[in-house]
């Protein structure tokens, strides 16, 4: 079965420093959404793109990205909420607008500012979300991770129990359509999607992607970005 993908673009980057939101930021020649939606455009499995931005960049996004650069997978350009948390309920909301709200249907659920992920992962992300309903991509961590309060380490971790869990993460559509559903009845707000779907009790599958598919959040990020693309800013 075919995936549709939301791409949550609907952040306003304050860490990255300057006056332009970070997805539209240019990476290599072209801006960092753009090379974001070509992972998903140009992949045989990826049937739908639900792109969510800020309700004041619909138009320039329409123009500036999606038609600059012929996406026609983008089902529709959604205006996002106050929390990223919002925004990705909006693109569920507009996915079931449109008809394509299958219980099983698989929805992948990408950061619009990781234009780095590798997309020979996807068929397998693909197939784990139709198998078990609900999977991430991620990657051990490799550095020694400490719980801190007050500025006081208070546990360390045993490291070969922690992974650092990236995006796309992958759903069946009426299982992350009730996560959803339970955390705003609840008041809940998590950093990521799976996180949802934990609460519910259901296992979400962990799979091994790589160390390139950074979010680029920060000035140094770029940097990063630029020399793995081997290109220039």
């Amino acid at each position: 079965m075919k995936a549709t993908v939301i791409i949550p673009a609907a952040g306003s980057g304050r860490r990255m420093g300057g006056s332009i939101s970070k997805q539209y930021l240019e990476l290599a020649g072209k801006p960092i959404l753009a090379h974001t939606l070509t992972l998903f455009e140009n992949h045989p499995l990826i049937e739908h793109i639900y792109l969510v931005v800020p309700a004041g960049d619909i138009a320039y996004c329409q123009e500036q990205i999606v038609d600059r650069y012929s996406f026609s997978k983008v089902a529709r350009i959604v205006a996002g909420g106050s929390e990223r948390q919002d925004s990705v309920s909006h693109g569920l909301d507009a996915v079931a607008q449109d008809g394509l709200d299958q219980p099983l249907r698989p929805i992948l659920i990408h950061d619009g500012a990781r234009p780095l992920f590798d997309c020979q992962h996807l068929s397998l992300l693909i197939e784990a979300v139709c198998d078990t309903g609900a999977c991430t991509i991620g990657v051990p961590v490799k550095d020694t991770i400490k719980t801190v309060e007050n500025s006081t380490i208070t546990n360390s971790p045993e490291r070969s129990r922690l992974w650092q869990v990236q995006t796309p993460q992958g759903f069946q559509y009426q299982l992350i359509r009730d996560a959803f559903d339970r955390a705003a009845a609840d008041g809940f707000v998590a950093t990521d999607d799976a996180s949802l779907v934990e609460r519910l009790g259901h296992p979400v599958k962990m799979l091994e992607g790589d160390y390139r598919n950074i979010k680029v959040t920060t000035p140094e990020d770029i940097l990063i970005a630029v020399a793995l693309l081997g290109g220039t800013p």
